[in-house]
């Protein structure tokens, strides 16, 4: 990313490092705020993915186990430190640390790992929700938590935990999410923020604690849980140890948004919240809108919306496949030709490929972690007594055609349950520079279209640690410094009426 500038009122000088840890991969990014300007860079970035084992389960057969490699992670994020101190500077304000919305460690009470950490597609996960719903009415769980039921919560991490490795819940043990994970390696705190906690399906999403009801049905004990901080707040130090091996001060540790996504709506620059629709498109697409409180009607909980918590305010939203899809078509293709498609090539063919010629749910279980996503639309074709595309074009321009098209159904729901009209759309985060599926979203709503920044989720992180720094009072302030920094582009809708007899067709596909 260029070092670009804004300038701001505030005249403090600060120095933050974001590190932000998605589900393909990692990026450090130096925000610095100094003599009215703020600027943002990356310094580091480093590849990886869920590892997957096929060893023996109790019956002796192959059972698929997918793992984080959290040691390479871990030794990237010094790196990445390293990278910070040679090029920007021996001297760092804060750390703050964002991830993906689910996993965690267990440790003992002297800090050793039980075990590998589970990446939330693992399959031992397949049937939990109806574990759960066992143990607690789902409206029960709705109208204390807000969070619809999906494989990777928490709450059915946790709970397949305490069935299955209840002998390894010694004296002491603690469950140490993702985020919090990496700042333990860093500065020895367990602490986790309110955004993150609230996609666990434990949190009480009015009250912002750990909800004793939930836990007690479950049989969690509350000392597994970490405690919950509000994003900006300071939660420690860079350990001394780790500041001398990579040659810089003992920064303070801030909680940021440490749900990716809370931390890249916080980066969209919306004027007003009540017309706005956010996107935060990456290997998922959540689709929101930022409300006041949490709306845990049963019209909400019918239309699966999630109530997650934001910085000061709540992501009513839901979670849709997003570029997983075609990150998957194209892995798929990687092993078949023994090398990778360059993107601009499958844009290019999903550009010329024939329009609307058929229609997948991205949301469909089966897209959710197959051997080979080529295969899983070949079949949903033949199922919904659809014709496969013939092109690899045509697959990737059914995906997102698919995509954009969910999105229209989404905002219809969350539109219907807060009663508030969308004007205008915003896309965050790298799948904001798909200027294919930008342009494909516009059509498929009739709405104009706000893509940018690219890095939402990095800008977000460092605006909430400047936040809980005192350099800017609040998320407010921010926005004028993201627009005024970042590249933002309006893509305005075309051709809406073959979209709305293309729509026709889906909502009917999607009732099947």
């Amino acid at each position: 990313m260029k070092n670009r500038k804004s300038k701001i009122e505030n005249r403090k000088s600060a120095r933050f490092l974001a590190i932000d840890l998605g589900a393909s991969g990692g990026k450090c990014f130096a925000g610095v705020f100094e003599q009215g300007a703020f600027s943002m860079r990356e310094v580091h970035r480093f590849a990886y993915e869920s590892v997957s084992f096929h060893l023996p389960g109790r019956a002796g057969h192959p059972v698929e186990r997918m793992v984080w490699d959290d040691t390479l992670i871990y030794a990237n994020i010094l790196t990445g430190l390293r990278a910070y101190r040679r090029e920007v500077g021996k001297s760092l304000d804060a750390i703050g640390i964002d991830t993906w919305g689910a996993d965690g460690q267990f440790i003992t009470k002297d800090g050793d790992m039980l075990g590998k950490i589970y990446a939330y597609r693992d399959h031992r996960l397949d049937k939990m929700i109806d574990q759960v719903k066992a143990r607690i009415p789902a409206e029960r769980i709705y109208a204390i938590t807000g969070i619809h039921f999906q494989p990777f919560n928490v709450s059915n991490q946790i709970l397949w935990f305490v069935q299955n490795r209840k002998p390894l819940l010694i004296s002491g043990a603690r469950y140490v999410p993702v985020p919090s994970l990496f700042y333990y390696y860093l500065g020895g705190i367990i602490k986790v923020d309110s955004s993150w906690a609230s996609v666990t399906q434990l949190m009480d999403a009015k009250s912002k604690t750990w909800s004793r009801e939930i836990l007690k049905k479950l049989g969690i004990p509350p000392s597994l849980l970490p405690g919950i901080v509000a994003p900006g707040t300071v939660i420690g130090k860079l350990q001394s140890e780790i500041a001398y091996a990579v040659g810089l001060n003992a920064a303070s540790l801030v909680a940021v948004g440490a749900h990716d996504t809370a931390s890249a709506f916080a980066a969209a620059p919306v004027d007003d919240p009540r017309e706005a629709l956010i996107i935060s498109s990456g290997t998922w697409s959540l689709v929101g809108k930022l409300v006041p409180e949490p709306i845990t009607t049963p019209q909400a909980m019918a239309a699966n919306l999630s109530n997650e918590g934001g910085i000061g305010n709540i992501r009513l939203l839901k979670n849709c496949m997003g570029g997983w899809l075609v990150h998957e078509l194209r892995r798929a293709w990687r092993n078949a030709d023994g090398k990778e498609m360059e993107w601009p090539e499958l844009y290019s063919q999903a550009q010329s490929a024939q329009p609307f010629a058929a229609f997948i749910d991205p949301d469909n279980a089966d897209f959710y972690n197959p051997a080979n996503m080529e295969k899983a639309f070949g079949d949903y074709c033949r199922k919904t007594g659809q014709r496969v595309p013939t092109t690899r074009g045509g697959m990737v321009r059914m995906a997102y055609e698919s995509l954009a098209l969910k999105y229209r159904m989404i905002n219809e729901d969350i539109s219907a349950v807060c009663g508030q009209k969308t004007v205008q759309v915003h896309i965050v985060g790298g799948g904001s520079q798909n200027e294919l599926l930008n342009q494909f979203t516009a059509d498929a709503l009739g709405l104009p279209v706000v893509a940018g920044p690219a890095e939402a989720t990095a800008v977000g992180n460092i605006m909430v640690q400047a936040m809980g720094m005192g350099v800017i009072r609040s998320l407010r302030d921010a926005l004028p410094i993201i627009k005024q920094a970042f590249p933002i582009k309006e893509f305005k809708p075309a051709d809406t009426a073959a979209w709305d007899q293309a729509y026709v067709r889906f909502r009917k596909l999607i009732v099947i």
